[in-house]
């Protein structure tokens, strides 16, 4: 048994480096491709459509008729008809020859949304129209204009958080008059970074050391907290002077403002939750603590950051928390 396995194995190596050498596109599926990726005549497949077989049956049943009735015109239009057939071929295959895909980019989407993944094609002479794309289990349509540099925005569904790898994309048309199918597989080298899902209903945010999400400053703010009596040095503006007359001393307007405590997002003081639930509250915190321009620092087992607030600040954060090791 273990003989005929190995032999098995053998004849399957030697079969994969036949097909490596003579198709190199077929094998290529499975193997990631650096961009730019061009698409040329080697890597183009054409088959017949369930359309085109049907046509081609029926050009087949016209071509008996007009010999066995020996209808000249019937045989005339049997031969146009194949003609045409025969050079749609072409012009599907030069929708695809040369085509050249240059980048592929994506915007920052949680998991469970859909990623917005652009697809950017390089400048073509030539306009490339009813272009068909299907990707992760997504088709869609497009086309690209002549002497102008293409993109198509395609969605893709995400289910976790890390880096997705959408794997191979089939690019293929159909036209223009849909009796063959043209096709090619690209695999680009394409990582998009999803971030965790943040929590629904996130409880509101940990106090800090002191108890208290804010605190009272007694400096210049907005805020009036008393009076108190004239100091040297003290601004005229800050005078009452109504008040100064009643009490026959020289008062004082006293302020106060109040200053935001850094908040501290902590993750191993969430022990009451799995390694999951943890990510998806503390993305929750970070995503409300920027609606609210609140700095904040975040406290993971081996990483520090902050404290901080912006986009840079949320993005290290996030991706942070998207490439945390699963909990299993």
């Amino acid at each position: 048994m273990s003989g005929s396995g190995a032999s098995t194995g053998t004849l399957r190596s030697r079969v994969l480096v036949i097909a490596e050498r003579r198709l190199p596109a077929l094998t290529r599926l499975r193997a990631l491709e650096s961009l730019p990726i061009r698409l040329h005549r080697r890597r183009i497949y054409v088959l017949p459509s369930a359309f085109g077989v049907g046509f081609a049956i029926l050009l087949g049943v016209m071509q008996l008729g007009a010999l066995n009735y020996a209808n000249n015109p019937a045989m005339l239009l049997t031969c146009l008809l194949a003609a045409a057939a025969w050079m749609s071929l072409f012009v599907g295959f030069r929708s695809l020859a040369d085509l050249e895909l240059v980048s592929v980019s994506a915007s920052a989407c949680h998991a469970g949304d859909l990623a917005q993944v652009s697809c950017r094609f390089a400048t073509s002479p030539r306009a490339r129209p009813n272009l068909r794309l299907r990707w992760n289990g997504i088709d869609s349509a497009f086309a690209l204009a002549a002497d102008t540099a293409g993109k198509h925005m395609v969605s893709l569904p995400t289910e976790r958080r890390g880096w997705f790898r959408p794997g191979r994309l089939r690019l293929w048309t159909d036209q223009p008059l849909g009796l063959f199918v043209i096709w090619s597989w690209l695999n680009p080298d394409v990582a998009i970074l999803v971030y965790p899902a943040a929590e629904t209903s996130a409880p509101p945010f940990p106090k800090g050391s002191q108890g208290q999400a804010e605190r009272a400053s007694a400096a210049d703010g907005d805020e009036f907290s008393g009076l108190r009596d004239y100091r040297s040095g003290d601004p005229q503006r800050r005078i009452a002077w109504k008040a100064s007359a009643r009490h026959e001393s020289l008062l004082v307007r006293e302020t106060e403002r109040l200053v935001d405590d850094d908040l501290h997002f902590d993750h191993t003081a969430l022990a009451g939750l799995d390694g999951e639930a943890r990510i998806r509250r503390l993305t929750a915190w970070i995503l409300a603590a920027e609606v609210a321009r609140r700095s904040y620092t975040l406290e993971l087992p081996d990483q520090r950051f902050g404290p901080g607030v912006g986009d840079s600040h949320r993005h290290a954060c996030l991706r942070a928390l998207a490439l945390m090791p699963d909990a299993a």
